[in-house]
């Protein structure tokens, strides 16, 4: 009988010069890379890329964020010059970053190797009064995102980082998942710091655009059309095309964990190949992490966005990996293995 891939790693894992399983979730980070690779010992990946997909949110006129929707703009240009924290973080583990116009209301006029038009259009709606976008909209950003991906793949990128950058993205989030049964008491928290009253229009903007726009729960592309952001659309396009590739895919905080939720609920198979970088101090994103099944791997009280704690989740991933390809055995080492049952 054939022994299968995951039987295969494990018997390896278990075998290394160490109790079993005293790496604890080092060796399921390990175990999951090499289902994804097909691979008894995993390959380190040589292609590590970010991209941070920005895009402007209509429901920021409603006063849901401490920032104006100009930073947006702002720090697209931040991160092409590089003076952004995940540009400080990608350097660190030595990862490209790009940056994505999903949806950025304004216009680029610059030429720049790491900046990729995917405009979907000038900000979403303000979904409080009507659809974040049209159909077609929602369907181009999926698509959008697949493209993006498939080049980038076929560019040889072997690991993906999404990150999102966005005034407003974490109304939007919280609405998104608000769509999909999730209690928006239980998810909604600040992104930007925000009073008591910024949090109250906040939930407000929430609960009206549910009202308005009686979103289909069963439905991930109404939801996405109804009170979803470009930025979201295009981030589940990549994830879902990274998946049928099979190219491992870190999800960073709570807006690129709605994008994902989008993604999953179109395909239920992609948790298999995602990794949760960490957990937000965002409340809701322990909640919707916990409900697709992931782990998160740091737990560093972050809450910027822009694929920062995901990015530093990548030495770890690569910690687990070198793990399984360099320890030794207890049979190449000649130690003595002990009881499994200790």
């Amino acid at each position: 009988m054939d022994v299968s891939i995951r039987e295969q790693i494990i018997s390896r894992l278990n075998n290394l010069t160490k109790p079993v399983g005293s790496l604890g979730y080092l060796e399921e980070i390990a175990l999951k890379m090499g289902i994804i690779q097909n691979k008894v010992i995993p390959d380190l990946p040589k292609d590590k890329r970010v991209y941070v997909f920005a895009s402007d949110h209509g429901v920021v006129q409603n006063g849901v964020s401490a920032y104006p929707k100009e930073v947006t703009y702002q720090m697209v240009l931040n991160f092409l010059n590089g003076g952004a924290a995940i540009n400080v973080f990608g350097r660190h583990v030595g990862a490209d970053v790009y940056v994505v116009d999903a949806g950025v209301d304004g216009d680029f006029d610059i030429a720049h190797p790491k900046f990729i038009n995917a405009k979907v259009g000038y900000g979403t709606a303000d979904f409080t009064k009507g659809p974040a976008m049209t159909i077609e909209q929602a369907n181009t950003s999926l698509e959008l995102g697949r493209k993006i991906a498939r080049n980038a793949i076929k560019e040889g990128a072997d690991l993906l980082v999404v990150g999102d950058m966005g005034i407003g993205n974490t109304t939007t989030a919280t609405a998104i998942a608000a769509a999909f049964g999730f209690s928006i008491d239980e998810i909604l928290d600040i992104g930007t710091p925000l009073d008591s009253e910024g949090l109250e229009r906040k939930k407000q903007a929430v609960v009206r655009a549910l009202e308005v726009n009686n979103p289909k729960k069963e439905d991930p592309i109404d939801i996405l059309h109804k009170v979803g952001g470009f930025c979201m659309g295009e981030m589940a396009g990549f994830i879902l095309e990274a998946t049928e590739h099979k190219i491992p895919v870190i999800v960073d905080g709570f807006p690129t964990t709605a994008g994902l939720l989008i993604a999953w609920k179109m395909n239920p198979k992609v948790t298999g190949f995602v990794f949760a970088g960490h957990k937000s101090m965002v409340k809701g994103h322990k909640i919707l992490l916990d409900e697709m099944g992931l782990r998160p791997i740091l737990d560093l009280d972050m809450r910027l966005g822009e694929g920062t704690g995901a990015a530093l989740s990548i030495f770890l991933i690569e910690a687990a990996i070198k793990m399984i390809r360099e320890m030794a055995t207890f049979e190449s080492a000649g130690v003595s293995k002990g009881s499994d049952n200790i």
